[in-house]
C-alpha cells in the first residue's frame, strides 16, 4: 500500500490543470508524463507542472505508469480507453464514460479480459459535502429515502466558453455536460436506477455565440436542451430530474431528498464541499449540518487516487467503470424514454460506491 503509484496523463487541455493541481494533495499517487495529439499542449503542460512530455505511444509503452487519465474529447474516451487497456494498464477517464452504450460496453469487456480496473469522473461525490450527506442518510437522519429532485439549470455557455459550438452537437446538451454530476451523486446516494420516464425540448434551432472569443457565430442545436424527467431507483425513491440549458434563472437546491422522517438539501454536486441542511418534524427551519468529513478542496484527481489504492489493496475503485457506464446507460435512456413516450427500464446495474471512513488524514482515502 505504500509503493506510490505512478500517473500518465493524455490529454492537455482546460481540465488537465485541475488534476496535475490535484495530485499534489496525495501521498499515494505522482504524475510522471502527460500526452497530447498537439505537442505543444502537451510540451506547455509539463514544463509548467515538472513532469515529462511524452508521445502518446511513449507514454503507453513507460513500464512505470500503472494508470493513465483519460482527459481526451468525449468523442474520444472510449478509443483511448481501449488503447490504454490494450497496453495493459488500469484506465480513469473524465465524464462521460463513452458516448455509446456499445462504446462502453467494449471498454468494460476489454477490462474484464485483461483484469484491469476502469474509472470514470466524476468523483466529487468523494468531498465533504456528499459523503456527509451519505453519513446523514445511512445514520437515519430522514428515515426512507421516498423522494427528490436535482435540478441543473442555466442558459447554456454561449455567453462564456470560448468555443461553446460542441454543447448543443450530438452527445452534449446539458444531460451528457452536466448529468453525469448529479447521477453519479445520486447512485453513491440511493444506489443504481431501477427504470426511468422523460421527456425533453429544445428552445432554439440554433444558438448565437456572444463569448469574446467566438462572438456572432451560430450554433446549431442538435440535442435537447431541456430534459425533465422521473427516476425510480432499485430502493424505491423518485426523484425528479431537470437539466436545461433553457432557464435564464433558477431557484433551489441543486439536490433534494426527502424521507419518511425528514429532508435534506445537498449540495451542488459540480463541486466537493457543503453546504448540507436538515429539517425533520418538530423544527422550526432547515439546519444546517457541520461536516462530517473533509476534502472540500477541489480536487478532480480524487477518484484516481482512490484507484491507486484499490489496485494495491484489491478492493473495488469507488469512481468504477461500472458506475460510469451505468449513468451513461441512465441517460440514453431518459433520451429513449423521451423519444417513445414511454418509461424506460435500465438494463445494466452498478454496486453502490462504499463511503470514505471518518476522519481521514489529508492526503489518504482509506
Amino acid at each position: 500500500m505504500n509503493k506510490i503509484c505512478k500517473i500518465g496523463i493524455i490529454g492537455c487541455g482546460n481540465i488537465s490543470q485541475a488534476y496535475f493541481n490535484g495530485a499534489k494533495a496525495f501521498d499515494n499517487i505522482e504524475i510522471k508524463a502527460c500526452a497530447d495529439l498537439n505537442p505543444d499542449a502537451a510540451g506547455k503542460q509539463a514544463e509548467e507542472n515538472g513532469v515529462l512530455a511524452l508521445r502518446i505511444d511513449e507514454l503507453l509503452a513507460d513500464p512505470e505508469i500503472e494508470i493513465v487519465v483519460n482527459l481526451t474529447i468525449p468523442q474520444a474516451h472510449a478509443a483511448v480507453n481501449l488503447q490504454v487497456l490494450n497496453a495493459g494498464k488500469h484506465v480513469h477517464c473524465e465524464k462521460p464514460f463513452a458516448v455509446t452504450r456499445e462504446e462502453g460496453k467494449a471498454v468494460l469487456a476489454l477490462a474484464a479480459e485483461k483484469g484491469l480496473m476502469t474509472g470514470s469522473a466524476p468523483d466529487t461525490f468523494l468531498g465533504g459535502g456528499f459523503q456527509t450527506s451519505r453519513k446523514l442518510l445511512e445514520d437515519g437522519w430522514i428515515g426512507r429515502p421516498v423522494s427528490g429532485t436535482a435540478f441543473m439549470r442555466c442558459h447554456g455557455h454561449e455567453s462564456w466558453h470560448p468555443n461553446p459550438g460542441f454543447y448543443y452537437l450530438q452527445g452534449g446538451g446539458p444531460l451528457f455536460d452536466m448529468g453525469p454530476y448529479y447521477l453519479t451523486a445520486l447512485v453513491h446516494l440511493l444506489g443504481p436506477v431501477k427504470k426511468v420516464i422523460a421527456m425533453g425540448g429544445r428552445a432554439f434551432a440554433e444558438r448565437v455565440a456572444t463569448s469574446p472569443s467566438a462572438k456572432g457565430q451560430i450554433l446549431p442545436v442538435e440535442v435537447d436542451t431541456h430534459v425533465t424527467g422521473v427516476l425510480e431507483f432499485c430502493n424505491g425513491a423518485l426523484i425528479t430530474l431537470i437539466m436545461s440549458f433553457d432557464v435564464w434563472k433558477g431557484e433551489g437546491s441543486p439536490v433534494e431528498i426527502h424521507g419518511t422522517e425528514g429532508s435534506m438539501k445537498l449540495p451542488d454536486p459540480n463541486g466537493f464541499a457543503g453546504p448540507v441542511s436538515l429539517f425533520r418534524y418538530g423544527m422550526k427551519d432547515w439546519q444546517e449540518m457541520p461536516l462530517s468529513h473533509g476534502y472540500t478542496d477541489s480536487l478532480r484527481i480524487m477518484g484516481v487516487a482512490d484507484m491507486a489504492n484499490a489496485i494495491r489493496s484489491g478492493r473495488p475503485n469507488r469512481c468504477s467503470g461500472q458506475m460510469g457506464y451505468h449513468v451513461l446507460d441512465v441517460m440514453h435512456a431518459l433520451g429513449d424514454s423521451s423519444r417513445s413516450g414511454r418509461e424506460v427500464e435500465i438494463e445494466s446495474t452498478c454496486s453502490q460506491p462504499a463511503p470514505l471512513p471518518l476522519n481521514l488524514p489529508v492526503g489518504q482515502l482509506d
